[in-house]
């Protein structure tokens, strides 16, 4: 396995993935948790991509969120549910670059740079909502059930968090196959079949000291962890919205038909007719739109770094990000739909399955709300508000 070193070694290796992925999409997205997709998340796993953000000082290229980005919006745009897989992967790396020890890092990025792949292990079910844990690490022992587990189920390691005998946040690295470690494929969702994020459960599993982390530590400062989170969160709507649009355009080129109102009115071909080409014109206008705001939010990203200089520049971070989210969440959802308008009623038929477009958008879409990204960006700029310091935003 080979490390791409640049941003263009990266965004190559994630085009070579995504064209080996994209021919097998709808079946996985067929087959949801049935069929573990074990070829697919292997040739994520040995594509080297897994290990492109770790710092230069630990081994690795130390690529930052400009390439983060590109790297999942070329993936998402062939398969969603294979991008979402790594998306806590990276914020794991993150999370060790800023708040691990050397002989932490040196023993996990190890594992990354070998193509090993950290699974979460962070919402749960039950509570009053998401992070109302109940997981607990008492005596070195961790004990609890989690729930949308993205990548746990195939992972080499999986990031827990639990709150310790004190109530305090911690993060803890357990191996994937250590005893009392079991984790469940009772995902049964209408988009991102494939991530199989079902529930993980642990039952007396060891912690090893050296691989608990104060979790609640990193959001007690100016941090960009929820940022560069969010960033590739963002990066996945707007490869979902691309795709939509590239497939609208393949099938208005090769197989629509033009409506009997556009025959009548003169068009030959489903794509002279000048209602499709005003939606199609504004739909693309909108995928470019959502392309650029995540390149700006990006570069923002890397300007403000992982260690911002106060709570000001941490804000202009997750805010950037914050409009990247909402807006190309907007407009995914939005292309999923607009697809069928342009294409007629013949692109709903089964065999080309477009629906998963809508699916995976909407479904990830609501991974958090988007109005409160809105609510955060404008309390902000008409009320001079700091956006909360969590990982959401």
């Amino acid at each position: 396995m080979s490390v791409p070193q640049t941003h263009d070694e990266a965004v190559a290796a994630a085009h070579r993935l995504a064209a080996e992925l994209a021919p097998g999409a709808i079946g996985r997205d067929r087959d949801g948790a049935t069929v573990i997709p074990s070829e697919a998340l292997a040739a994520l796993d040995s594509s080297g991509l897994l290990a492109v953000t770790v710092p230069v000082a630990d081994g690795g290229p130390g690529l930052g969120p400009r390439t983060l980005a590109e790297v999942g919006r070329i993936i998402a745009a062939a398969d969603p549910s294979i991008a979402q897989v790594p998306q806590a992967h990276f914020l794991m790396v993150d999370i060790l670059a800023v708040h691990g020890s050397p002989e932490t890092r040196k023993r996990l990025y190890g594992e990354v740079l070998a193509g090993r792949r950290f699974g979460n292990a962070l919402a749960e079910r039950g509570g009053k909502h998401a992070q109302d844990l109940r997981t607990r690490i008492s005596g070195g022992r961790l004990d609890g059930v989690k729930y949308y587990t993205t990548g746990a189920l195939t992972s080499a390691w999986i990031a827990v968090s639990a709150l310790d005998e004190q109530g305090r946040l911690v993060l803890a690295f357990v191996a994937r196959d250590a005893a009392g470690v079991a984790v469940d494929t009772d995902w049964d969702v209408i988009g991102q079949r494939a991530t199989i994020s079902g529930t993980a459960t642990f039952t007396g599993v060891p912690v090893e000291p050296g691989l608990r982390l104060d979790y609640a530590h990193a959001y007690e400062q100016p941090q960009q962890l929820g940022a560069r989170a969010q960033l590739y969160h963002a990066a996945i709507e707007v490869g979902i919205a691309g795709a939509a649009l590239a497939d609208a355009r393949e099938y208005l080129r090769t197989k629509a038909r033009p409506s009997t109102e556009a025959v009548r009115a003169g068009a030959s071909a489903a794509a002279d007719d000048p209602h499709v080409r005003h939606r199609y014109g504004r739909l693309a206008s909108r995928v470019r739109a959502a392309e650029a705001l995540l390149e700006s939010a990006a570069r923002t990203l890397e300007e403000v770094t992982l260690t911002p200089a106060d709570a000001d520049a941490a804000a202009r971070g997750s805010l950037a990000v914050a409009a990247a989210k909402a807006f190309g969440s907007e407009v995914a959802v939005e292309a999923g739909s607009e697809l069928f308008q342009l294409c007629g009623t013949s692109s709903a038929a089964a065999k080309y399955d477009l629906d998963r477009h809508w699916r995976n958008a909407r479904t990830h879409s609501v991974h958090d709300p988007l109005d409160w990204k809105y609510h955060h960006i404008a309390a902000y700029e008409l009320a001079d508000v700091l956006p909360p310091n969590h990982g959401q935003l």
